[in-house]
């Protein structure tokens, strides 16, 4: 019995202290945004504010909700299963005596400026009233972008192993009239289409149990616009989020009965119960949130910049302008094709080659998707001269080189499926299903995190001119089993998995800083900030048709930047969808990303290839504008006018490049009318259409105010489907 009270009377104290004790204000803030949380020793630590900038939120430190306490509790930072947390917890942990619940305490904080002066860390420390359990809240703020970033940290101090049910990244309570949530969703070849939601009491999840291709579906970011029905891309208070993770996600919405929105984010608690043994800590994935009373576009905007100095390796760096084999040539091509395809790649002033699948394989040569995949030789019946020959004859002519691997799946029909069957991801007396006639590595084994790591740095040494790796991922985890880890942690599969991901690109980023890295996995199925910490960019979809495009790279748009952004033009009709489109259409879209194409140049007219150089030459001229201006999406694919623009704007405010698109017939009644978001309102621009030898617009060539271009617009001339426009302004 005194050992029961002991822990009663721990918590009656603690409690007893939280009344007494002065609320303490946590301050993590921005130029623009505030996050505002209170403690006092031995207390609940409470959620406060997350929006604009409040200078002094001192007055925050005597806030009252009025809640009767037993409605639940109040809006807590980082709320577990236990106490009178009534919500889905951020937190839910079976404890080493079997207690089932947690009652977190705050302990203290502390806040540090880094070395880069423009980022500030707080830490948040609190512990369980009871057990020797600790959580640790990570924010780290970027004062320029006006991002928060946070995670947890959880440490077990007990005696036994603890299980983790659940451990999201964050916890954002919310208080609106009206939450519009605006997310994406989709599949292969219709990847980031988007949704808008009104939500209402009760639940929604956005989630994926799919692993390494987790993004096809669903993506692990949103938008909240709040107070409002209508989605903006100029006006209203939106709050954007984005989780940093490559495995499964989830994020939870709930509107309770005081009508507030609490957004949990983070991994996917299904099936992924987690053994912490005595001493070990476990560390969630970054979430990342931005505000803005710009609407969609400020937000998204923050985020891009956040993306470009913090979030994407090389974000500062376009990956060249490519021609790529796959669509071109497939499984089909010997030397004499691939120089064919460079040489014309160098005429039309493209900047790299990049080969795709089909180069490896000798026992099981690689000449379809049923062989080969593992066994990374050197085809020598197609290459006998190997990659460096290639990639030399590539550099000869002025282009830089890339290859393509999969390394972390296997053929059935391969060496390596051969030697080791232990590597497959299967569980014990079931089948491994194949998906693309493949199975998957289990990347929780050291041993197959070697392998990985092996393929890159074999790749890399075939030739000393490789500059591009574009990694590819075609199928996703199911039927899950691992013969590493024990039979009692075998639900440690989903987390374990995509850590062995990121030990295998810290190690190649140790030793290839430089290497240009694509992340593909069947088109869009790694777009996420997880991923692009060690990608340079995202293949958003196997489907190139330029009117789908359209769609694909607006959703992307809301949350990524066009620096990761690879769009091709292909041929027609196109390969996915059969749909047959113009060459200046398919340009025009591809130039709103970065530019590559896929497709075999000896079946362009002499009068495709003449235009495919004219444009080429001038996305070059104002691809930096692209790559990191400004963008403001003007209306959007889905609208019924079926017009739609965008416009980057570089960061000085002195040039800016606009795209426009037709995606319907318009007929002779329906005008599109633009109005230019971004520019200097006092500042005059010289409008220039690229790629026509006469522009149909009364506007090209003359010079008006930002304010005039903001307020009364252009009208350019679309009357067709797939009519398009890209314009260049600059500042007199």
């Amino acid at each position: 019995m005194k050992k029961l009270l002991i822990p009663l009377i721990a918590a009656f104290a603690a409690n007893t202290v939280s009344a007494a004790a002065p609320q303490q204000v946590i301050d993590i803030s921005t130029d623009k945004v505030s996050m505002v949380l209170t403690a006092a020793p031995g207390g609940e630590v409470y959620f406060r504010h997350f929006g604009g900038r409040i200078d002094d939120p001192a007055p925050l430190a005597d806030y009252k909700s009025n809640r009767r306490s037993d409605h639940g509790t109040e809006d807590l930072a980082y709320p577990a299963t236990g106490g009178r947390n009534f919500r889905e917890p951020a937190l839910r942990v079976t404890h080493a005596d079997g207690d089932m619940n947690t009652e977190l305490r705050y302990v203290s904080h502390a806040s540090k400026q880094l070395s880069d002066k423009n980022v500030t860390e707080t830490v948040v420390k609190m512990t369980d009233c009871c057990q020797a359990l600790d959580v640790e809240l990570v924010f780290t703020a970027y004062a320029r972008e006006n991002v928060i970033t946070t995670h947890a940290v959880i440490r077990n101090r007990e005696k036994g192993p603890v299980t983790l049910h659940s451990f999201y990244s964050s916890s954002l309570p919310l208080k609106a009239d009206k939450y519009l949530l605006t997310h994406l969703y989709g599949a292969w070849a219709r990847e980031a289409q988007v949704d808008h939601t009104l939500l209402t009491h009760g639940s929604k999840s956005i989630e994926s149990t799919r692993e390494v291709r987790t993004t096809h579906t669903e993506n692990p970011a949103f938008l909240l616009t709040l107070n409002s029905d209508s989605f903006s891309e100029t006006y209203g208070e939106v709050i954007a989020g984005a989780l940093a993770w490559s495995g499964n996600f989830r994020l939870n919405f709930e509107v309770d009965e005081f009508d507030v929105l609490t957004v949990l984010a983070g991994a996917n608690p299904n099936a992924s119960e987690y053994r912490l043994r005595p001493g070990e800590t476990f560390t969630t994935p970054e979430m990342i949130y931005t505000h803005s009373f710009c609407g969609a576009g400020g937000a998204s905007r923050n985020l891009h910049d956040w993306a470009r100095n913090y979030g994407v390796y090389h974000g500062h760096e376009a990956v060249p302008t490519l021609l790529n084999s796959w669509e071109g040539a497939y499984f089909k091509f010997d030397a004499k094709v691939l120089k064919q395809m460079i040489d014309d790649a160098a005429s039309m002033g493209l900047e790299m080659f990049v080969l795709d699948d089909g180069w490896f394989g000798n026992k099981y040569p690689r000449n379809n998707s049923n062989a080969g995949l593992g066994d990374w030789q050197v085809n020598a019946a197609k290459l006998p001269e190997g990659i460096d020959h290639i990639a030399s004859y590539a550099h000869s002519k002025g282009l830089k080189f890339g290859i393509w691997i999969e390394p972390e799946m296997v053929n059935p029909k391969s060496e390596l499926a051969e030697k080791h069957p232990d590597w497959i991801v299967r569980p014990p007396k079931r089948e491994a299903p194949t998906t693309r006639n493949q199975w998957l590595l289990d990347l929780t084994n050291p041993k197959v995190q070697d392998f990985v790591f092996g393929v890159f740095d074999n790749t890399m040494k075939l030739s000393d001119k490789i500059d591009y790796i574009k990694w590819d991922a075609n199928r996703n985890a199911n039927n899950v089993g691992s013969a590493y880890l024990p039979a009692d942690e075998q639900s440690r599969f989903w987390i374990d998995y995509a850590q062995g991901f990121y030990k295998v690109m810290e190690r190649i980023r140790a030793k290839y800083p430089d290497v240009l890295i694509q992340a593909c996995a069947s088109g869009g199925g790694r777009v996420e900030y997880g991923a692009l910490k060690y990608f340079d960019e995202v293949w958003m979809s196997d489907n190139t048709e330029a009117l789908s495009r359209a769609r694909i790279q607006y959703g992307t748009s809301l949350f990524y930047p066009a620096v990761v952004m690879g769009s091709h033009v292909s041929a027609t009709p196109n390969h996915q969808t059969g749909n047959i489109t113009p060459i200046k259409f398919r340009f025009d879209m591809a130039c709103a990303g970065r530019l590559g194409m896929e497709l075999q140049p000896r079946q362009m007219t002499d009068e495709e290839r003449q235009f495919a150089r004219r444009a080429i030459a001038s996305y070059k001229e104002y691809r930096d504008i692209v790559m990191q201006g400004d963008l403001y999406r003007i209306g959007t694919p889905y609208d019924k006018s079926g017009c739609y623009g965008l416009m980057y704007v570089s960061k000085d405010r002195k040039q800016a490049v606009l795209f426009t698109y037709s995606l319907r017939y318009q007929g002779r009644s329906l005008i599109p009318k633009f109005r230019l978001q971004g520019l200097d309102p006092k500042t005059g621009y010289t409008i220039r259409e690229l790629n026509v030898d006469k522009s149909r617009n009364w506007f090209d060539g003359k010079t008006f105010s930002g304010e005039m271009l903001s307020n009364a617009g252009i009208n350019p001339s679309m009357p067709k489907i797939y009519d398009s426009g890209v314009f260049l302004l600059t500042a007199e």
